[in-house]
């Protein structure tokens, strides 16, 4: 496709395609619910690239369903919270440009017209604690459903304010930087400190600094608020094909076919646990527990006696970016499994990681 990838064989990467038969046999026969593609790279080259059919997004849809499609490599797909670990990119690019001076500043160093919400602690919350889900805000976002106003994530669309001042108008009920609660409103204050670094909205900054490097042509952040705030933390629309080439830059320490994109030290940073973040569970997500650090999930396996780390992102559905850095590998799934629970890591344990030799 001329798109900055080479592509080869599962044969010459030595991976069973037997095994990855059975996977996509299983997929076909509904085992893992819905799960719309499933993509993997290895040792510098894509290999397999699968579509399926499946529903599209609808947030007031049974199961939040909505047109059956077939799915296919040019198809934008809502990435949810993959959106999360992306906009954690953008802010490493807009450090690296010195847009933003650093993750240890103030995030009220970045929001102009929010400093009267600067006091009773809240001055302490830094952009790294914004990135490690620490900022101490009170925040719902897992314990009530994704289809409930009472769930904060969805409560914001129905109040009259700002979401920048709906969310630090929380109260502050955790100590800044000791305790994880997983925030979307935590990225879409991110994604507002991008903006008044930079003077780009989130898209055109993503578009200008992490896209166009990749070669990624089609791109939407189409979800924004009634004041035109985009919503950072889960309303991304690409292409899993262009989900993979995010997943083969953090495997090659933040280059691109031989671009610097971003620097090593915000990989190394986006790798590396952060603080108390550890044995965090995701909901609906059948994959154990987890680590956390600038808004990637880390896990680790073991295989064939050596320990195999695992960076991704994670959306809610299946929308999964999986570096495998000891395998030299990336596999993106993306889905529409957004009420029953998850499986597609269930894949990458039966078939992907024993198919790899």
């Amino acid at each position: 496709m001329n798109d900055g990838f080479e592509v080869g064989s599962l044969e010459e990467v030595n991976i069973d395609s037997v095994l990855l038969k059975k996977a996509v046999d299983k997929i076909n026969c509904g085992k893992y619910d819905e799960v719309h593609s499933m993509i993997i790279f290895k040792d510098g080259k894509l290999v397999f690239e699968e579509y399926f059919q499946g529903h599209r997004y609808k947030w007031d849809g049974a199961n939040h369903h909505g047109e059956w499609i077939s799915w296919d490599k040019s198809t934008l797909h809502g990435a949810k919270s993959v959106s999360k670990s992306i906009t954690s990119i953008c802010i490493g690019i807009a450090i690296d440009k010195g847009f933003i001076e650093s993750v240890h500043q103030s995030v009220f160093d970045y929001l102009p017209d929010h400093q009267y919400l600067k006091a009773s602690g809240k001055e302490r919350i830094t952009i790294e604690h914004l990135l490690t889900m620490t900022s101490g805000l009170k925040w719902d976002e897992w314990g009530a459903s994704l289809s409930s106003e009472t769930n904060d994530i969805v409560g914001i669309w129905f109040q009259d304010k700002d979401p920048i001042t709906f969310i630090l108008e929380k109260p502050l009920i955790n100590n800044p930087g000791t305790t994880f609660t997983y925030s979307g409103g935590n990225t879409i204050i991110l994604g507002e400190i991008i903006k008044n670094a930079s003077n780009m909205e989130l898209d055109k900054f993503s578009e200008e600094y992490l896209f166009k490097p990749l070669k990624i042509d089609s791109s939407n952040w189409g979800l924004r608020y009634n004041n035109g705030v985009i919503e950072a933390g889960g309303g991304l629309e690409i292409t899993p094909r262009d989900m993979a080439k995010i997943g083969v830059m953090f495997l090659n320490n933040g280059t691109f076919n031989g671009k610097q994109i971003i620097s090593k030290q915000w990989i190394e940073k986006s790798t590396t646990l952060y603080s108390n973040n550890t044995n965090i569970d995701i909901p609906g997500h059948a994959s154990g527990s987890h680590g956390y650090s600038y808004s990637w999930w880390l896990k680790s396996y073991k295989k064939s006696g050596e320990e195999i780390n695992m960076y991704h992102a994670v959306g809610w559905g299946g929308q999964e970016i999986i570096i495998l850095p000891e395998l030299n590998a990336v596999v993106v799934f993306t889905g529409g499994n957004y009420i029953p629970n998850v499986k597609v890591i269930e894949i990458l344990e039966e078939y992907i990681l024993p198919a790899i030799n």
